[in-house]
């Protein structure tokens, strides 16, 4: 029955953090955008190169607040090549 369930999901849609695109729209760099988000340099940098695995929403609030965007500006979708 798990195998039958983690089949089912094998082609789910993948998501990805795009944090830099928009910072460069902006003209925001990494270490103010530290600044004005408190977020640590470290953490920032996973998300900007989309390697965390867990999405923590008050921290996306804090970079959607900080950019002046929407939350689907910076999660993008990445349609999966069957």
């Amino acid at each position: 029955m798990i195998k039958k369930d983690i089949a089912e999901i094998k082609n789910y849609k993948v998501y990805y953090v795009d944090v830099e695109s928009m910072m460069k729209k902006r003209g925001i760099s990494k270490n103010s955008l530290c600044r004005m988000t408190g977020i640590a340099y470290n953490a920032l940098q996973r998300y900007c190169k989309s390697e965390i695995k867990r999405v923590d929403l008050d921290v996306i609030s804090r970079i959607c607040e900080a950019l002046n965007c929407e939350i689907g500006d910076i999660i993008k979708y990445l349609p999966n090549s069957k």
